[in-house]
């Protein structure tokens, strides 16, 4: 059995999306970002960084949604490429993920809803970046079904995380018709809804 520490966050969702679609059994453990809980002795043994999702697999754990991802894939020999451009293809959507999409999105949003005072040249920086990445996003979904090919992988749903979010960074898909269809694809794959209902279920009731 898999233990799952983690919240109804963009990296958060990536994990339980992952283990319905490999169809691993794992424990969902409840971690209020929203009340600090992140920061309690007890997490902080697990990720001295103080953020979720973790994974807990026996003696190994493993912290970053992404590097998450890639063992649980490489564990089941499912949802990544073996060798060869469809591996490449993968890693290159993951640090593009990595370093681009995540990034803009989660400053976006900070700056819009969470700063002390409004600070316009950075909510116009971040948020113009996270629209020009979903637009590089939309060139590649124009080419294929998936982020990396024709199948779906561990790359498609680490983007699925954020997007899954992107009202947070201010984001919509209105222009960007084949990303529009890509998540619509991905949101309706039980596997992803099941995800979903487990993490939402984490949110305690106002």
């Amino acid at each position: 059995m898999l233990d799952v520490y983690a919240f109804a966050t963009p990296n958060s969702v990536k994990v339980p999306i992952a283990l319905e679609e490999l169809g691993l059994d794992y424990a969902l453990h409840g971690v209020n970002v929203r009340k600090g809980e992140q920061k309690a002795p007890d997490f902080l043994a697990l990720n001295p960084n103080a953020k979720v999702p973790v994974l807990v697999d026996g003696d190994l754990v493993l912290t970053e949604s992404a590097a998450i991802l890639v063992y649980l894939a490489e564990k089941t020999g499912r949802l990544l490429p073996a060798s060869g451009e469809g591996r490449a293809r993968v890693f290159e959507q993951l640090f593009f993920h990595a370093s681009g999409l995540s990034p803009a999105f989660g400053q976006s949003g900070f700056f819009q809803r969470f700063a002390a005072e409004p600070q316009p040249i950075a909510i116009e920086r971040f948020s113009s970046e996270a629209s020009r990445t979903v637009s590089i996003l939309d060139g590649v979904l124009a080419r294929h079904r998936f982020v990396a090919g024709e199948a779906l992988t561990i790359a498609d749903i680490a983007h699925f995380g954020w997007l899954w979010r992107r009202e947070f960074a201010g984001v919509s898909l209105e222009g960007t018709p084949n990303v529009r269809r890509w998540y619509a694809d991905i949101e309706g794959r039980p596997a992803v809804q099941r995800a979903i209902a487990r993490v939402n279920a984490l949110v305690p009731a106002v």
